[in-house]
């Protein structure tokens, strides 16, 4: 299998995968989950600085 046949069949599983996935929740009657409202990927994280011995 060549590494576009394999690119190709991986893209068709995620698209399958997706299918079911969006038909499960349309079967239960599910609202999408939303991303967490609390966590922005832009924010800066402060990483403290261990304390160095004198």
């Amino acid at each position: 299998m060549t590494r576009y046949e394999r690119m190709k069949a991986q893209r068709r599983m995620q698209r399958r995968i997706r299918m079911v996935v969006e038909e499960r929740r349309m079967a239960l009657a599910q609202p999408p989950v939303p991303a967490d409202p609390a966590f922005d990927p832009e924010v800066t994280v402060e990483i403290p600085r261990p304390e160095q011995p004198i």
